[in-house]
């Protein structure tokens, strides 16, 4: 698996195969086997995966909170959910509270997260290939492949299951993706 530090770089220069993979998968994927799919590689390679050898995720995204979040990871933590809200979040356009920093404040030095199991289901969840509908969001995932080395690879090895083949500096139609 490629080393966290290195998946910015190795997302860059995979980006125009990803986005053509993309669009292939819109096109020939059946919408549930590919969450079977996702479901799959998901399992498999975050069993063997630490995330907290990684955290990119923490360290590059404001975390969105929902008001029940609020409410748990205070009290996790032992404050008042108001003078959580104010330590940590700003209220977004959204309705959602969202963390003033990055990295994430609850971030440990050792990689885990300050708030344990009760921290939101989307910090959980990341990069979301546990979901349903994954073909509905196939852009979200070619973008965070720069984040998450487990999504990385997911879509590498989705890509040797469709036989797909990139080929660079041509314009991608319909039929070139007929198998």
């Amino acid at each position: 698996m490629i080393e966290p530090e290195r998946i910015a770089e190795a997302a860059k220069m995979m980006e125009d195969e990803n986005w053509t993979f993309r669009t292939y998968l819109k096109i020939h994927a059946d919408p549930d086997e590919l969450d079977k799919q996702f479901r799959r590689l998901h399992e498999e390679l975050f069993s063997k995966y630490d995330c907290n050898a990684c955290r990119n995720c923490c360290k590059q995204f404001f975390i969105t909170f929902y008001e029940e979040d609020l409410s748990r990871c205070a009290g996790h933590l032992g404050m008042d959910p108001e003078e959580f809200k104010t330590k940590y979040f700003v209220l977004n356009p959204a309705g959602t509270y969202e963390t003033k920093h990055k990295p994430c404040d609850f971030l440990q030095e050792d990689g885990s997260c300050l708030l344990g199991d009760s921290k939101p289901e989307d910090c959980a969840d990341f990069p979301f290939t546990n979901r349903p509908d994954r073909i509905g969001s196939l852009i979200g995932i070619v973008e965070n492949i720069s984040v998450c080395p487990v999504l990385f690879e997911i879509m590498e090895q989705l890509k040797k299951e469709y036989h797909f083949v990139y080929r660079p500096g041509k314009r991608m139609r319909a039929r070139d993706f007929r198998r």
